[in-house]
């Protein structure tokens, strides 16, 4: 099985796709005081939560939404269809990296795919391309809230703390407007999600798709609670550009 079709199949009860509750997701878009007319993109879409609620709480908003994975585009067309807001959602299977605009937009949204521009200040150079001027981008990061063991950080990855991580993302014309912390709650809930989902699919099929994921869910379990966990925390950052 491909690593995005398991990232899925994972993300389907909790389709946030980050440790965030769907009430702080929309303080979040509330925040941005999007206007009407609003162009909404989405960069890592996923499932496409984020860009959905924009949509419902914009009511004449339009979004495009970006993903590498054919079964994450396909999940966010049918909750779209759902909800009654396929024609305002148009949705691009592909990388984020490849993904290419003629016109601004007035909030771009990369929640917990920083990865796919090689980190915060990769994402930050890409958003700026997107962005209206004074228009503005959430971004949803890891940082490290404590000093971890150092062979998590060979798992995880080398995030700076929370003030570094907000520096990091202010540099080359972007200021922090507002932002939010995920709490140990969110992050509990994100993750047991995540485990449970997958373990419950596995022994609904069994065969080697279904041992394979099962095994993801055991050593991402086991990195969760006896490697990160009250250790990497997670911050959603509304950003403006300057």
């Amino acid at each position: 099985m491909e690593r995005t079709l398991i990232s899925s199949i994972a993300h389907r009860d909790h389709p946030i796709a980050a440790p965030i509750t769907p009430g702080n997701l929309d303080r979040l878009l509330l925040r941005a005081a999007l206007p009407e007319g609003a162009r909404v993109l989405d960069l890592g879409c996923g499932e496409g939560e984020w860009s959905l609620r924009a949509l419902e709480l914009v009511p004449t908003a339009t979004a495009d939404g970006v993903d590498l994975s054919a079964e994450a585009v396909s999940s966010a067309s049918r909750a779209a269809a759902a909800r009654g807001l396929s024609d305002r959602l148009r949705l691009h299977e592909m990388s984020a990296a490849e993904f290419s605009s003629e016109q601004p937009y007035d909030l771009v949204l990369c929640v917990g795919s920083t990865h796919a521009f090689q980190g915060l200040k990769g994402t930050m150079d890409a958003v700026a391309r997107f962005v209206r001027p004074g228009g503005l981008a959430l971004i949803g990061e890891g940082f490290w809230e404590r000093t971890p063991a150092p062979e998590v950080v060979e798992a995880i990855g080398a995030y700076p703390g929370l003030a570094g991580t907000v520096a990091a993302a202010e540099s080359e014309g972007w200021l922090a407007v507002y932002g939010h912390v995920s709490t140990l709650a969110e992050w509990d809930e994100y993750e047991w999600s995540w485990t449970g989902t997958l373990a419950r699919w596995a022994a609904a099929n069994p065969g080697p798709d279904g041992d394979q994921a099962l095994a993801v869910a055991r050593e991402h379990r086991e990195l969760w609670l006896n490697g990160y966990r009250e250790a990497l925390g997670f911050v959603t950052l509304l950003l403006q550009r300057v």
